[in-house]
């Protein structure tokens, strides 16, 4: 199951934030990272987020071994900013691949632009960089030690889409199943993506460097599950669609 498209409020025209963070993150992939060739490497390696140099507040800018299989693996470290946890920000607009940015951006397209019009920008930009962050510490928090870099916005946006899910959760999505699209409720579609996260990351807590993979699942949960907190706290207080800029009083109750 695969979301293309969903139900978006009428009448309130570009999500700005929105796109400004899809902007970014293609500035950043594409300029600095090099679009994930050799010659962003020592960008991507010295601003992503690594968990041992976050909790001991150091800058590791040697390789590091770790052993995977039986056989030692090297993993590369550069200089990054100082002070060092400002990788923690910088590895939210960072992708390891085409694949990673495509997914990623596609889904902040989808759901995004919903939460963005319903809160408005400026409360919107804070929510998706505290969610990051969230999900950057929680990711952190299972791996204290481990000196594999961590990079991607997969864990802001994890936020967003459970802040949509609280919000908006009879919207229709458009996804692909068995290659056809047909339209099912938010609730099944995010529903679905978190319990896959959820059943995943379970597996985090007894992770080690040596078997584990290349999805931060608890950087999903831990953004998805302030994205749901969040919610409930958008809903409270934003109750009802946002008239769009000049829009009849009466245009929306």
């Amino acid at each position: 199951m695969f979301p293309i498209g969903d139900d978006n409020e009428r009448g309130h025209g570009l999500a700005f934030i929105s796109l400004a963070f899809i902007s970014l993150n293609i500035a950043v992939f594409l300029l600095l990272q090099g679009a994930g060739g050799p010659s962003g490497e020592d960008f991507t390696y010295g601003y992503s987020a690594v968990p041992f140099e976050i909790t001991n507040g150091v800058d590791l800018v040697e390789p590091e071994q770790i052993t995977v299989d039986g056989t030692p693996v090297a993993i590369p470290q550069e200089p990054g900013p100082s002070p060092i946890w400002l990788t923690l920000l910088t590895s939210m607009f960072m992708h390891g691949g085409w694949l990673h940015i495509g997914g990623n951006l596609l889904f902040l397209w989808i759901f995004g632009d919903n939460v963005e019009h319903r809160i408005g920008h400026i409360p919107y930009l804070a929510f998706y960089l505290v969610a990051g962050l969230v999900a950057s510490l929680a990711q952190i928090l299972v791996q204290t030690d481990s000196i594999i870099p961590t990079l991607g916005a997969s864990g802001a946006i994890s936020g967003v889409m459970g802040a949509y899910l609280v919000m908006f959760p009879t919207n229709r999505v458009t996804v692909l199943m068995l290659r056809f699209p047909m339209r099912v409720p938010a609730i099944v579609a995010i529903g679905l993506w978190a319990a896959f996260q959820f059943v995943n990351g379970i597996g985090a807590f007894a992770v080690t460097e040596e078997t584990g993979g290349g999805v931060a699942y608890m950087a999903h949960i831990g953004g998805f599950v302030a994205g749901v907190v969040a919610g409930f706290v958008f809903r409270a207080v934003f109750n009802g669609p946002r008239r769009p800029r000049g829009a009849p009083a009466s245009a929306y109750g």
